[in-house]
């Protein structure tokens, strides 16, 4: 089975708070076609515009929100104490939204050294980060591995 890789662009304060392990759960607006067992990169955006990390994906909720805010409520009381959230954050977030996405996240692992969009850009020169997310090829996935394990030496 092909593995889905996301390149996520996360705040960094939200991003501090997955790798702290603080945040289990990252919270979209947006439906994804991210399953089970799928690979997300986490690229933080501003000011640190650095590729800092990756995660898999443990599962998906996605609800489409109807006329009703129990829907809302109920996901809140499911996410309340993993999404590193407040409620009114979380209200805020979801105003005027048609969905609500959740992504929880397992094996997540913070790279040793960020790899910043400078060094990206020089190695990837089609690298652009998305203002949310997008998905890599395969062989956009091996440029970046090739970046990573440079980083690391």
């Amino acid at each position: 089975m092909l593995v889905n890789i996301l390149l996520l662009s996360i705040k960094p304060e939200y991003a501090d708070k997955i790798f702290s392990g603080n945040k289990t759960v990252e919270l979209r607006r947006v439906r994804t076609r991210l399953n089970t067992g799928d690979l997300v990169l986490v690229y933080v955006s501003s000011p640190k515009k650095a590729l800092v990390g990756k995660f898999e994906v443990e599962s998906i909720s996605q609800i489409k929100l109807e006329e009703s805010e129990n829907d809302l409520n109920q996901f809140w009381h499911q996410v309340k104490d993993k999404a590193g959230v407040t409620s009114k954050e979380f209200e805020s977030y979801y105003e005027g939204a048609s969905m609500v996405v959740g992504i929880f996240l397992k094996n997540v692992e913070r790279f040793s050294m960020p790899i910043n969009l400078e060094l990206l850009r020089e190695k990837f020169p089609k690298f652009y980060p998305p203002q949310s997310y997008r998905y890599l090829k395969e062989s956009e996935m091996q440029i970046l591995e090739s970046i990573m394990e440079e980083s690391v030496v």
